[in-house]
């Protein structure tokens, strides 16, 4: 009984990342549908290169963006299926603010079951603009390679503005130096083999490090392009709604709440984002999400 039990519960744990992903494939597949009707040409379209940059590193199957592409560009069958790109806004538990960006051929169906989702777990859905003013779009290039040094990389920001580039707004940037010491220690106690594998596991550390740059929403490709010239490694670049303001939630209740609301929003079919300015102690979230 204990390993039918086990073998259960493997079962339905793969059902849920099977449903996960297929959530995440449908999504990106209608933002490549749509973001092909400006053009079936990755080259000349822009939007179309972010769509299939975030579906191939998703693993999107080629089939998929293949049939997406041509369902958008009216080159398939059920070209009839418009999807608009539509922003809701609201508040969850604690008065904290939510935007939810969608992506859906029928409004009433998206708007009545987001409402169901908010008001389920506390919160409510309000008119457009009821928190929008407590974000602000951005564009945000995602960096990652060996060796990623800060001081390089402002260098390399503060060329590109000095050339006539788009202006770096900020950024933020996470060094591999836990990653680092860790390969360091092992490396010593491998004695003889320090150099090799010392050597390696340091590499593989150093691959960590990361930086996030952000820019105005219209300098977003004009920055990205820059930074490849710059001989920057492009990880991914992406439109994000950054909180101006947050909203820290201390309490278990409260935050629970917010926390199953969010989750519940995700889910929808039609949902392609959800940004909150919910701050938390990571601690007290990774307990209730255990």
């Amino acid at each position: 009984m204990a390993g039918h039990s086990k073998w259960s519960q493997i079962k339905r744990q793969k059902a849920v990342v099977d449903a996960k992903r297929g959530v995440v494939f449908t999504r990106l597949a209608r933002e490549i549908s749509v973001a092909a009707r400006a053009g079936a040409d990755p080259a000349g379209n822009f939007q179309l290169r972010t769509a299939l940059e975030k579906a191939r590193a998703a693993g999107l199957p080629n089939n998929n963006i293949e049939r997406a592409i041509a369902k958008g560009s009216g080159q398939g069958s059920g070209d009839g299926d418009q999807f608009q790109e539509v922003r809701y806004e609201g508040y969850g538990p604690g008065g904290v603010a939510v935007l939810v960006e969608a992506l859906t051929d029928n409004r009433n169906r998206t708007a009545a079951d987001l409402r169901l989702a908010f008001s389920k777990h506390g919160g409510n859905l309000g008119e457009v603009g009821c928190v929008g003013y407590l974000f602000e779009h951005r564009g945000v290039v995602r960096i990652e390679q060996p060796q990623l040094e800060e001081n390089a990389l402002l260098e390399s920001l503060l060329a590109v503005e000095l050339a006539g580039g788009p202006a770096v707004l900020t950024y933020t940037f996470e060094p591999a130096a836990a990653g680092v010491a860790a390969a360091g220690k092992g490396g010593a106690a491998g004695g003889g083999g320090r150099g090799a594998g010392g050597g390696a596991a340091a590499a593989a550390a150093e691959e960590d490090a990361s930086a996030e740059v952000v820019c105005s929403f219209a300098d977003l490709e004009a920055l990205q392009d820059a930074l490849r010239h710059q001989g920057w490694s492009v990880q991914g670049w992406e439109h994000r709604w950054i909180p101006a303001t947050s909203c820290r939630l201390e309490e278990c209740e409260p935050l629970r709440h917010c926390l199953r609301m969010l989750d519940a929003l995700d889910d929808l079919d039609d949902v392609r984002s959800v940004t909150t300015n919910l701050e938390a102690d990571e601690a007290l979230i990774e307990a209730l999400l255990a």
